[in-house]
């Protein structure tokens, strides 16, 4: 399913499907503020800190992080102000913290069965930009909004659909079936259309609505006609997985006992790389 295909069945599914019901937070000024600076070929420094300053909570978090013990080097004096805090991170990792600030505000969760979902959220855009990193050519910060924004469309889902609670603990306890079947059972929908309806609704990048919707489509990884970008968002997405599962302590989940070879063949990933990559990402995972 091509990004035009997917924007087709979205509109359909909103104009007379299931998604009509499915209530979208609008988009944060800030961040909409946030994303306007960012996308200019030279990135405006100053109203990216005027926008940080702009919430006393969100430069309380980037002062948190830049005096964290990863970022506070040993003879250093801690940050004091959102400029020096900022300096201190770099521009991109600033503005992925705002972003993920941001979105963890519009979109909140309060919910027994979504325990941590933010926490989660931000440790996966943590890995999929430390993944992005490593492989030429792709963009960390559409890496990490991916990794963000994966599965955004569960506590959207929690709160316009009524039974999507029971729904949930009913799909992750089954194991005939995939956890998206049991939603489009249930509701003639599933958090991978409705995290791509954010998207969309939003106007985020269409890659990133694409590659949302088919995350739990692992056939995706070998369908030729689908974008290249997305396929490599959906395979970084798996490995990103794989790695917080390992950081902590899980074992790996069917989908990557299924896909991995899949993933690892479309980034060209070694199994020594991949090891590689899990003792690096640890302190970084430990500190998101």
């Amino acid at each position: 399913m091509k990004t035009q295909a997917v924007r087709q069945e979205l509109d359909q599914a909103r104009a007379n499907g299931p998604l009509r019901q499915i209530q979208i937070p609008p988009c944060p000024e800030l961040l909409q503020r946030l994303r306007a600076a960012m996308s200019l070929p030279q990135p405006d420094l100053n109203e990216v800190a005027r926008i940080a300053a702009a919430d006393v909570a969100m430069s309380a978090t980037l002062l948190r992080v830049a005096n964290s013990p990863l970022h506070l080097v040993a003879g250093h004096v801690p940050c004091t102000t959102v400029g020096q805090a900022m300096y201190r991170l770099g521009l991109d990792e600033s503005a992925a913290l705002m972003q993920a600030f941001l979105v963890r505000h519009a979109i909140p969760v309060n919910s027994p069965h979504l325990l941590r979902f933010w926490q989660r959220s931000a440790k996966r855009a943590t890995a999929m930009g430390f993944i992005a990193r490593q492989l030429p050519g792709m963009r960390v910060d559409l890496a990490q909004s991916y990794g963000l924004f994966c599965h955004v469309g569960m506590p959207v889902l929690l709160q316009s659909v009524r039974g999507y609670g029971a729904t949930m603990v009913e799909a992750a306890a089954r194991i005939d079936r995939p956890y998206i079947k049991t939603e489009n059972v249930n509701h003639r929908t599933d958090h991978a259309v409705v995290g791509a309806l954010v998207i969309k609704v939003w106007h985020l990048a269409p890659e990133l609505m694409t590659a949302i919707r088919l995350h739990h489509d692992f056939e995706a990884l070998t369908d030729g006609s689908i974008e290249p970008e997305v396929r490599t968002l959906i395979a970084a997405g798996l490995i990103a997985e794989q790695l917080m599962r390992q950081h902590e302590g899980l074992d790996a989940d069917v989908d990557w006992a299924v896909h991995r070879e899949a993933a690892m063949a479309w980034l060209h990933l070694s199994a020594d790389e991949l090891e590689q990559w899990d003792e690096a990402l640890r302190p970084l995972l430990d500190e998101a």
